[in-house]
């Protein structure tokens, strides 16, 4: 990183301003933060719908700040021809973020975002109901409200190409559905060629070991036992339950995770908490030096998903996991497991079986759910499809992608709770993090190639610590391209990850 040579009284001034509002940003958000975690945790739903307007009006703020006259004139100082170049580079990398922020949202009225804001926080608990309630119908006038108000946010953003390319960009900064598309189109042809092969293979492993009942006491018990040795810091954190899981950071030394219980379904709680503790461990390695500062998160929601889904799949669902934690696991449930031996259980832990939910779907086919809503949002915002159409749209491309389809709407279309909040460009972020994830695994095999001996030895400070050192500390100070460019040498490319899946699943299923 350089450092800044002395500035003039002008640019210290603006310089000084702009450090005290970015951080009175970071403080709004911390608390908005708090408020979201607690309205998806333990706040009663009664007061949910009252409190939205207290976030709306707090959410406002922020917003209007960010946009004030004060951080313009500083932007405008800040960024002038021959003062940008004499910043160091973490202040660059607030500006970069402040002013694509300011720039963005400038170009939306007050009174459209605090209408927007408090509209989704009141949308989720539509969606909860209508979900635990099979009905399509209740949702259906809330998310028309918000996708009208997303395509207009589009329209007042700006884009080239397609308008899904200005939702895009706020969670993948630089990310069009031009580049997009031809990682999925391989990505998508190499992975149904490699389905069809495991799904005609005679050496299928075992369902019948998770088809039956496990104590939701003893896998709280287990995930409160692996989660500070995967890396994730309980002084630091803490783990909940939600019905839809999730990580939110407060600051860097409070960052919690959530996660949900099924009896008959153990792998979506396992599973659920070590992918959000990678989020989560994420979070907590950013800089310190950051706190207070709009780049102290992930650089991207790409980015973060690599974090997540990297611990889930790459590290969790390997054998040398279970190696180690095998024993620990058939302690909590010497019921089930006491007769099932670690190779039957890796290579169930590996099941490829298309299905309905996307959270419990495999690593193979959870890209095609990916896909599916990618689709239906550009198309959304396309104006291609309208809402109502979509109960019908979501079991079509259900049925050509995975050969499956929902007998209720809970299991399909209502499932997800991101376009309650209206998370339209979230969806790509999933696929986007494996292709990240194995991208940079493809490195760290080169750079440690005792990679899967610290995982079977249960070493995985050694694996935290490399993430931590060529990730997590940078926050936001790079963007995603540039990041992973430095951490791999190349930009993002499709080739990794299908030849992971293709090594590792030809040799689960012996094809």
């Amino acid at each position: 990183m350089t450092t800044s040579p002395a500035l003039d009284a002008k640019v210290q001034s603006a310089l000084e301003t702009f450090n005290l509002l970015d951080e009175k940003l970071c403080h709004y958000s911390d608390v908005l933060g708090l408020l979201g975690w607690d309205s998806k945790t333990v706040a009663p739903k009664k007061g949910r719908k009252f409190f939205s307007k207290a976030i709306g009006t707090l959410s406002t703020e922020s917003f209007k700040l960010s946009i004030s006259e004060e951080m313009g004139n500083c932007l405008q100082v800040l960024t002038e021809e021959g003062v940008y170049e004499q910043l160091d580079d973490v202040t660059k990398a607030c500006i970069r973020e402040r002013k694509n922020q300011y720039e963005k949202s400038k170009k939306i009225p007050t009174a459209e975002y605090q209408e927007y804001v408090i509209l989704v926080n009141n949308a989720n608990q539509v969606w909860e109901e209508a979900r635990a309630n099979n009905n399509f119908s209740s949702f259906a006038p809330v998310l028309e409200k918000i996708v009208t108000i997303k395509k207009k946010f589009a329209e007042y953003y700006g884009y080239e190409g397609h308008p899904y390319n200005a939702l895009l960009n706020e969670f993948e900064p630089g990310l069009t559905v031009e580049k997009l598309d031809p990682l999925f189109k391989e990505l998508r042809e190499k992975s149904v060629n490699l389905l069809n092969r495991i799904q005609q293979s005679s050496s299928q492993p075992r369902k019948d070991i998770f088809a039956q009942k496990y104590d939701i006491d003893a896998q709280k018990k287990f995930n409160q036992y692996i989660l500070p040795l995967l890396g994730f810091d309980m002084n630091g954190g803490r783990l909940d339950e939600t019905v839809h899981p999730f990580a939110q950071s407060v600051n860097t030394g409070d960052v919690r995770i959530t996660t949900r219980y099924l009896e008959e379904n153990v792998r979506s709680a396992i599973f659920g908490t070590i992918h959000e503790a990678g989020h989560g461990m994420y979070e907590q390695g950013v800089n310190e030096e950051f706190e207070g500062k709009v780049i102290r998160r992930g650089t991207s929601f790409g980015i973060h998903e690599s974090q997540s889904r990297f611990l889930e799949n790459m590290v969790a669902r390997s054998k040398e996991f279970w190696t180690y934690f095998y024993g620990d696991l058939q302690d909590h449930f010497p019921t089930q497991l006491q007769d099932v031996s670690l190779e039957d259980f890796y290579r169930s832990v590996n099941l490829v079986e298309p299905s309905f939910i996307r959270v419990e779907a495999d690593e193979l086919t959870y890209n095609l759910h990916i896909m599916i809503r990618y689709e239906i949002e550009k198309a959304l915002i396309g104006g291609e499809i309208e809402v109502k159409d979509l109960p019908k749209v979501w079991n079509e491309k259900m049925k050509d992608y995975l050969n499956v389809t929902p007998d209720t709407d809970t299991v399909g279309v209502l499932q997800d709770i991101h376009w309650s909040f209206g998370g339209f460009g979230y969806f790509p972020s999933y696929s986007l993090g494996n292709l990240y994830a194995a991208q940079m695994l493809n490195t760290i095999l080169k750079e440690m190639p005792e990679f899967y001996t610290h995982i079977e030895t249960g070493n995985f400070s050694e694996i935290r610590e490399w993430l931590r050192e060529n990730i997590h500390q940078y926050g936001k100070l790079y963007t995603p391209n540039e990041l992973i460019v430095k951490v791999t040498g190349e930009e993002l490319n499709a080739k990794y990850l299908v030849e992971y899946l293709e090594e590792k699943y030809t040799a689960v299923y012996n094809i």
